[in-house]
């Protein structure tokens, strides 16, 4: 593991990857469409809500030091917790990889690519997987590194070009349909903090394992700060867009930008961004699904279980007849895997192997 350790920016980088992945698709959209005029006010709600468990992770886990969830499964209930328990997130991190990538390419085919079938795109992203992962773990993390702030600043360009088009009036009312719906029904857009199912991974691959707790707190803050972006910049320009599901919100935002004569259709420079920075997403959740898997079956040949990996991501990414479903999917096969594996299952283990030590030590 020592050729694998990561440093804080790294690993900050790494939660972001989920929701960047998640926002350029139709993240924005689910979310207004849950709340409406009240998504800002619910975003804010939702980051101090997601704060509060990572607090409450990271207390968790300090009592382990470097172990991640799947040896704490291991100290819980033996192997057969542990193989349970990361079966269950490999199976996260592949399906929600594979449903997006469908997902994705499906756009993608929509915006540029009509006359070519969506299974020849899926394939080059399959490629690129194979290629970055094969390269080694800390290749894969490096190049996160230097593409996701590009896609970041991307998103906060359209922000900034887009003021003009905003009409402020789309907030109200600020409570949206009541406070049942801002506070009640609003509160499964926690999802899109699901990049925090990183952090049961993260402590044997830190450099600083005590960083972890500033690690969790700058990830969230900034997701919470990014998501208020993206979805200002769709809430604000566009009326009725949440009900629609036609094409990327982000992009279709991105094509109103315009500086001046020379410097127009900006879009195209910001999807060849958005595709790197996607492959990159699925490269790091496939390789730590590697690793899981490694570290179930103690086997050492990663790169077999990097193309068998890739090529079951393809095979699911298939299942999915057309773009309604895969859209149809996304927003609720994600949802659900999200709520009950990441916010349910991870800190439940968590909090039974901490009663389970305090017993011990008494």
């Amino acid at each position: 593991m020592s050729n694998s350790k990561i440093g804080t920016t790294e690993a900050i980088l790494i939660i972001l990857t989920v929701i960047f992945a998640h926002s350029i698709l139709s993240l924005p959209r689910n979310i207004i469409t849950t709340t409406s005029s009240a998504t800002l006010l619910n975003i804010i709600f939702i980051t101090i809500i997601t704060i509060t468990l990572v607090l409450v992770i990271n207390c968790l886990l300090k009592k382990f030091g470097t172990f991640d969830i799947i040896d704490i499964s291991e100290y819980l209930g033996g192997k057969t917790l542990k193989n349970i328990i990361g079966f269950i997130f490999i199976a996260h991190f592949i399906i929600c990889s594979s449903i997006l990538l469908r997902n994705f390419c499906e756009n993608l085919g929509f915006v540029y690519f009509q006359m070519t079938d969506v299974i020849f795109i899926i394939l080059l992203f399959i490629i690129g997987i194979c290629i970055c992962n094969n390269l080694g773990f800390n290749v894969t993390i490096k190049s996160n590194l230097i593409v996701l702030p590009f896609a970041i600043i991307s998103v906060l360009i359209i922000f900034i070009a887009n003021l003009k088009n905003f009409d402020t009036q789309k907030i109200f009312p600020i409570l949206g349909e009541g406070v049942s719906t801002t506070f009640g029904l609003g509160l499964k857009n926690i999802v899109a903090f699901g990049g925090i199912a990183f952090l049961y991974f993260l402590p044997p691959y830190l450099k600083k394992r005590e960083e972890f707790k500033k690690i969790a707190l700058i990830s969230v803050a900034i997701t919470g700060i990014y998501l208020i972006l993206c979805v200002t910049t769709i809430l604000l320009m566009f009326p009725a867009f949440y009900s629609t599901n036609e094409i990327m919100p982000l992009y279709s935002a991105a094509r109103y930008i315009s500086f001046g004569t020379f410097l127009q259709r900006l879009e195209s420079i910001f999807m060849l961004i958005w595709i790197i920075s996607f492959t990159s997403y699925l490269s790091i959740t496939c390789k730590f699904s590697v690793n899981i898997f490694q570290k179930l079956t103690k086997t050492k040949n990663s790169t077999i279980i990097t193309i068998l990996f890739s090529l079951l991501i393809l095979g699911i990414s298939l299942l999915p007849k057309n773009l309604a479903i895969s859209t149809f999917l996304e927003n609720n096969i994600y949802t659900y895997l999200t709520l009950g594996i990441v916010f349910f299952l991870g800190i439940t283990t968590l909090i039974i192997a901490n009663i389970k030590k305090r017993i011990e030590s008494r």
